[in-house]
């Protein structure tokens, strides 16, 4: 992150410049089609917002650090935007550049009060990852324990906040978001909320702690690293040094411990949301680890979200009603949920054609190599896109759904091929 890029002047008038041009384009879109018809408009609008969602991501992308981590919770919640807008978005990377060394061992030293010798034995000087608001090094304490040292880079917490203020901004000039103003509100403070959380590794080493404990008592092969408390802090933290192997190559295994690494990941996923009622929800491959004996190391507590036990009494409502075709309790249930617009607009046979395609991954002996309930999905979408305002993004699914489907492709990743009923069955009881 370079200081000049990062200077709030210089950040601010790229913003202002990016959200400027955003908006003449969004004018001139409008007054170029005033005559056209439906499907002229519709295919000018769609136009624009791919144009718009381009000129995003290029824009945040140019300025790494904290808008990066703004764009990255931008492409989280997707669902909020256009889809293509979303599709550009979610194309900003995860990688920013390496910070000078000079200047992460002054950020511990400060951090943990004492010089860096007296904190580690050993420290290297280049980190093996670097993510949008900090990067992560592997280092060795005095009595040998191999760990790694996730390290924040100075005044990101700052950045983030002004960032957040003028990409709302921006997506508010340019009339993309698909809300009104109180939905919008919500979502900016669980926005905000999460970003907030994540920026406080205090936070994190709490969450590693409860989870770690969570599992430890259901499944030894769910890995979590665990926390050394007097070598971490607010923007420093220690945690053992956990090793498996990328997805990549757990793709490469024998079916059968592919099969029961996906059970294990949709089994814990399941038993944070339904019993522990917190879910870890940022399911990046990156964030996991495998082993040939099934285990899962599971990294990064910086992203939990916290779900209430009526929300969860709704979900379970949601599924029940869902594998019964029952439609009129998803509708209530999706209005008690505030993603549902309008009742009854959305036509019977199209609502059960999508609860077959969502159910089957988990309902059937199914091949995720194959993927076919995505390809069926994406045909749906054609024919469901002219009801999209029925439906509204809503703050209380947003990141289970995110979550849900995240893991969904990690199990496509690792080509999976298993009937996951038992396990769905287990997490959500059919209720007769």
């Amino acid at each position: 992150m370079s200081k000049s890029a990062s200077t709030p002047g210089k950040r601010f008038m790229k913003l202002a410049s990016m959200t400027a041009s955003i908006a003449t384009k969004t004018v001139s879109n409008s007054i170029r089609n005033f005559n056209a018809d439906e499907d002229q408009k519709n295919e000018a609008r769609s136009k624009l917002f791919q144009d718009i969602g381009v000129q995003i991501a290029d824009t945040l992308g140019e300025m790494k650090g904290a808008v990066m981590k703004v764009g990255q919770i931008a492409s989280q919640y997707k669902d909020i935007f256009p889809p293509e807008v979303a599709k550009a978005i979610a194309k900003l990377q995860r990688q920013a550049p390496a910070m000078p060394f000079a200047e992460i061992k002054q950020q511990v030293e400060k951090e943990l009060g004492q010089p860096l010798n007296k904190s580690f034995a050993h420290f290297d000087e280049q980190p093996f990852a670097a993510a949008s608001i900090g990067q992560v090094h592997k280092a060795t304490l005095h009595n040998g324990t191999p760990v790694v040292v996730k390290v924040q880079y100075p005044g990101v917490d700052e950045a983030c906040e002004s960032d957040l203020k003028q990409v709302r901004l921006a997506l508010r000039l340019m009339g993309v978001i698909k809300v009104d103003k109180k939905l919008q509100d919500r979502l900016f403070h669980e926005i905000q909320e999460s970003l907030h959380e994540e920026l406080n590794y205090e936070i994190e080493a709490q969450n590693l702690e409860v989870f770690r404990t969570f599992h430890q008592a259901l499944d030894s092969k769910i890995i979590i690293p665990k926390v050394y408390k007097e070598h971490s802090s607010r923007r420093v933290l220690t945690l053992s040094l956990e090793k498996g192997e990328s997805i990549e190559t757990a793709s490469s295994w024998d079916l059968t411990v592919r099969n029961e690494i996906g059970r294990r990941l949709i089994q814990a996923l399941g038993q944070q949301m339904f019993f522990l009622k917190r879910f870890h929800c940022d399911p990046h491959p990156g964030n996991f680890a495998f082993r040939e004996d099934g285990s899962v190391v599971i990294y990064d507590f910086g992203g939990v979200k916290t779900l209430s036990s009526d929300i969860i009494g709704h979900f379970k409502t949601l599924v029940n009603a869902g594998r019964q075709q029952d439609i009129s309790t998803i509708e209530n249930q999706l209005t008690e949920l505030d993603a549902l617009a309008e009742k009854g607009k959305f036509p019977e046979e199209l609502y059960n054609a999508w609860l077959e395609v969502l159910l089957r991954p988990l309902t059937t002996h199914y091949d995720f190599a194959e993927n076919s309930a995505h390809h069926d999905g994406m045909k749906l979408v054609k024919k469901s896109l002219k009801y999209w305002d029925v439906f509204k993004p809503s703050p209380d699914t947003l990141m289970v759904n995110r979550t849900i489907s995240g893991q969904y492709w990690n199990l496509i990743h690792l080509k999976v091929h298993d009937n996951l009923n038992d396990v769905f069955e287990e997490l959500v009881p059919v209720q007769h």
